[in-house]
């Protein structure tokens, strides 16, 4: 007998000026070291080598139509803090592991959105290097 069905969440549809700020975002993360790109259920997926860090939305949006998402492992309590004072930032659970929304409102928004990206990235090259 086959699990009854759970229906997926909604995925918002993306705003156009967030499909300007994701490709300026993937522009420039694009150039990182170790860095590849898929196109993931209406996102461009952010890799570094094998490790998804982040993803952009395309088409659709995570939680708003203005709102990317990272991955952080093993945040530091000092991060963490940080995190949870960044009222732009939001979490969720995904596959075991611990996703966050950034809520984009305006281009001034686009280097914290960068450096939360980053802060992805370079977790992905720690976890890679602790297996």
């Amino acid at each position: 007998m086959k699990p009854p069905k759970t229906p997926r969440a909604k995925l918002p549809p993306v705003s156009e000026q967030m499909k300007a700020w994701s490709s300026a975002l993937a522009a420039e993360i694009g150039d990182w070291p170790h860095v590849t790109t898929k196109s993931f259920f209406g996102f461009t997926a952010l890799y570094r080598k094998d490790l998804m860090f982040g993803a952009l939305p395309r088409t659709r949006a995570m939680q708003t139509p203005n709102s990317l998402v990272f991955k952080l492992v093993d945040a530091s309590a000092r991060l963490g803090a940080r995190l949870e004072s960044d009222a732009r930032v939001g979490n969720m659970q995904m596959e075991k592991a611990r996703w966050y929304t950034f809520e984009l409102s305006s281009d001034s928004d686009l280097h914290d959105a960068l450096d939360w990206l980053g802060r992805a990235y370079e977790a992905a090259g720690k976890k890679k290097k602790s297996k």
